[in-house]
């Protein structure tokens, strides 16, 4: 049987987490206003699609993903993924892998490596600034790069629906997920340490 969806209140139960979720992944408050209100829109025209299979919090989140994705997939001034990768390839190696060390082909350069913050009795205030800065660094990354690691690490996606969404194959997949680690890392040893 079919789950009544009751769509006049659907702003006061779901609106702020769905802003939240939306500007989160935008780093852009209007946008994400507008997505939040589209999704909403969508819904009702869709609201016979629901199977009932998730919460309505769950299927409104999914539409919403949805409309971000799209969102980024018209952007004209994103480059091609696969034009990135073809770009970034070189200077990624070159800056942190050693491929001349005789039998070491490939290691992490020790220089590239992070550095260590001990953590201590003001832990909590160094999760609360991590966050900022990470928050900061994942604004920063290519929306090519960011919109794949924000479906895998926070919306907790697949990998088959993540490569079907951006029409990838898993072995770019995991290329980008690798980038976005690499860039996010070094932006935020380059902040942490100042």
């Amino acid at each position: 049987m079919k789950k009544t969806l009751d769509t006049r209140k659907w702003v006061e139960n779901y609106g702020d987490y769905l802003f939240s979720l939306a500007r989160y992944k935008l780093n852009d408050t209007e946008q994400a206003r507008d997505l939040v209100q589209e999704t909403f829109l969508s819904a009702i025209k869709a609201i016979d699609s629901f199977r009932g299979d998730c919460s309505e919090k769950t299927w409104l989140a999914r539409i919403l993903n949805n409309k971000i994705i799209d969102h980024y997939r018209a952007g004209k001034k994103e480059i091609p993924m696969s034009e990135y990768l073809d770009n970034t390839e070189s200077s990624f190696s070159d800056h942190y892998f050693d491929f001349n060390t005789p039998g070491e082909y490939g290691h992490h350069k020790i220089a590239a490596f992070p550095a260590i913050s001990p953590l201590e009795s003001d832990v909590k205030i160094h999760q609360t600034e991590l966050k900022k800065v990470l928050d900061g660094c994942i604004a920063k990354l290519p929306p090519s790069l960011s919109q794949v690691f924000l479906l895998k690490y926070i919306s907790g996606e697949n990998t088959d629906f993540i490569c079907k969404k951006f029409n990838i194959t898993s072995s770019n997949y995991w290329v980008i997920l690798h980038r976005a680690k690499l860039l996010l890392r070094s932006c935020i040893a380059k902040i942490w340490s100042l």
